[in-house]
C-alpha cells in the first residue's frame, strides 16, 4: 500500500463525516443561504477542524456561492482550496517529495540538532526511529541521545532502534538531568562530526510546568555548545487526540519552541482533521505523518496530497 492510501485510511473518518455532509447539505437544486451556511459550519466543527478554521472555509463558501444554486462540483473545489491555503499560509516550508528531508532545517556545516518533544504515549520514541531510519537512508549520520531517563523503558526503547538502525546512542543514569544528556549528545555530535543530533525529551502532560520548563533548559544547554541550535524543535501528536491537539500545540509551543509537527498514528480511526486547526491557529507546519507501526512508516506531508485524501 503506497503512502498516499494509508493517508487515506488514517483520513477516513474525517473524510467520511465531510463528505457524508457536503452532498446532504448542498444539494443541487437548493439555494445557498444562511441557513444552510450555519448547518455546514456546525458539522464542519464535528470533524476535529476546529471553530476559526470552520469559520474561515465557511466564509469562503459564502463569499463564493451564497444566493446561488447549490453547484457540488464547484463548492468542493472551494473547499478543497481554501482548506489548501490553509495549510501553507504563514510557512516558509518546502514539500519536495523527491527530497524526502525538504521540510527540515539541517545545516551546512556541523551537527544538526532535532529536539523531539511530546506527552506520553504519542508514539514519540517511534517517530524518532523513524524519522533516523529517513535521514540514513538519505546518507546523514545520525546520533540519538535517550534525553527520556525518568524511564528505563523510553531508554531501552530508543537503544533497541539504534542497535537496528546502526546509529550510535548517548545514554544518562536512571534519573539524571534530561540537560546533562542534551550536553553530553551535543559534545558527542561534534567530536565525531555527525550530520544529526536528534534528542528525545520526556513524555508529559502539557500542564506539568516544571517539566515544561525543563525543555526551556534542555534548548539552552544546546544553544550554548552548538550555536542556533536546535535547529529544529519537532512536536510529535497523535492523530486520534483531535482537539486536543491544539492544546498540546500551544503549551509545547511555548516552551520548546516548536518549528513542526509530527502527526502520528495517522493509520486507524484517526482525527487527522487536527492537522488544519494546528496548522491555522499556531502557524506550525506539519512536516511528517506516521502511516504505520513500520519503521519505513513516515511520510513527508504534502498539503495537496492531504486534500486529495479527503476526497472532497
Amino acid at each position: 500500500m503506497g503512502w498516499l492510501e494509508k493517508l487515506q485510511g488514517g483520513l477516513k473518518k474525517t473524510r467520511d463525516v465531510l463528505n457524508t455532509d457536503v452532498r446532504d447539505i448542498f444539494k443541487s437544486g437548493r439555494i445557498v443561504d444562511e441557513e444552510l451556511l450555519e448547518e455546514f459550519e456546525s458539522r464542519l466543527i464535528r470533524t476535529d477542524m476546529g471553530v476559526i478554521a470552520a469559520d474561515e472555509i465557511v466564509e469562503e463558501v459564502r463569499d463564493n456561492h451564497k444566493g446561488r444554486t447549490v453547484d457540488p462540483d464547484a463548492i468542493s473545489e472551494t473547499i478543497r482550496e481554501k482548506i489548501l491555503s490553509i495549510l501553507v499560509a504563514g510557512t516558509d516550508v518546502t514539500y519536495d517529495m523527491e527530497r524526502p528531508l525538504s521540510p527540515l532545517n539541517l545545516t551546512e556545516t556541523g551537527p544538526t540538532v532535532i529536539l523531539v518533544s511530546g506527552v506520553n504515549g504519542v508514539g514519540k520514541t517511534t517517530s524518532i526511529a523513524k524519522l533516523a531510519r529517513l535521514l540514513r537512508d538519505n546518507d546523514k549520520s545520525v546520533l540519538l541521545a535517550a534525553g527520556d531517563t525518568f524511564r528505563a523503558a523510553a531508554v531501552e526503547q530508543l537503544t533497541m532502534w539504534a542497535g537496528r538502525l546502526g546509529c550510535e546512542i548517548i545514554t544518562g543514569d536512571a534519573n539524571v538531568d534530561p540537560a546533562s544528556v542534551a550536553h553530553r549528545g551535543c559534545e558527542a555530535a561534534l567530536a565525531k562530526n555527525v550530520d544529526v543530533l536528534i534528542i528525545d525529551t520526556a513524555g508529559r502532560l502539557q500542564t506539568q510546568k516544571n517539566l515544561m520548563d525543563e525543555l526551556g533548559k534542555i534548548r539552552r544547554v544546546i544553544s550554548k555548545q552548538i550555536p542556533d541550535g536546535p535547529h529544529e524543535s519537532l512536536l510529535v501528536i497523535d492523530a486520534t487526540t483531535g482537539q486536543n491537539g491544539i492544546s498540546q500545540a500551544k503549551n509545547f509551543s511555548e516552551a520548546a519552541g516548536c518549528t513542526g509537527i509530527v502527526l502520528s498514528k495517522l493509520d486507524g480511526s484517526a482525527k487527522g482533521g487536527v492537522v488544519i486547526p494546528v496548522t491555522k491557529e499556531m502557524s506550525i507546519p506539519v512536516k511528517y505523518i506516521g502511516t504505520g507501526e513500520g519503521v519505513d512508516d513516515l511520510s513527508m506531508f504534502n498539503p495537496r496530497d492531504f486534500v486529495t485524501a479527503l476526497g472532497l
